[in-house]
């Protein structure tokens, strides 16, 4: 997952090219385009772009690694939290507009469970929906509700970019 504190393509700049897979953009936004060329160009300069870039990347590898044990070990209810609430902190709003067929293939279940959960959420007043979107109505709660795999990889990103905080 990625907001305004990242980039996409890594693979770029990490001798690879391309990689075996494709982004999907989640929520409305801005975006800036750098071409193959420049960005090799600019990374080999050796400056900020590549000092920020290397930092980010390190900033998701351990979002992979910390998704991975958080989908091994923890609720549907727990790994939710964590999906809206990083989903959250890349946005600007307190509003997503996504599907729930959509959000149980991010987390790699039924869209039945999905409703289930999401249907507990706005019951307990985390949340409200309608049809393709979710509001945050507590954060808080939301935030208590969330296992430590959250806050560990807000540290990780607080600790390598402290400029692009992306927690509110």
């Amino acid at each position: 997952m990625v907001g305004s504190e990242g980039l996409v393509g890594i693979s770029i700049f990490m001798g690879g090219d391309s990689m075996p897979s494709s982004t999907e953009v989640q929520n409305a936004g801005y975006a800036y385009r750098l071409s193959r060329k420049v960005m090799k160009h600019e990374f080999s300069l050796g400056g900020q772009l590549q000092h920020r870039a290397l930092l980010f990347t390190q900033a998701l590898i351990a979002q992979t690694s910390q998704t991975a044990v958080c989908n091994q070990h923890h609720s549907l209810d727990q790994r939710m939290c964590r999906w809206l609430l990083m989903s959250f902190d890349r946005s600007s709003g307190n509003e997503l507009l996504i599907t729930q067929e959509a959000i149980g293939q991010l987390l790699g279940v039924r869209r039945e469970s999905v409703t289930q959960i999401v249907g507990q959420f706005q019951k307990d007043g985390l949340i409200e929906l309608s049809r393709g979107r979710i509001e945050v109505v507590d954060r808080a709660k939301l935030e208590k509700r969330v296992c430590e795999c959250y806050a560990v990889v807000v540290d990780e990103y607080e600790r390598l970019l402290p400029s692009s905080r992306t927690a509110k």
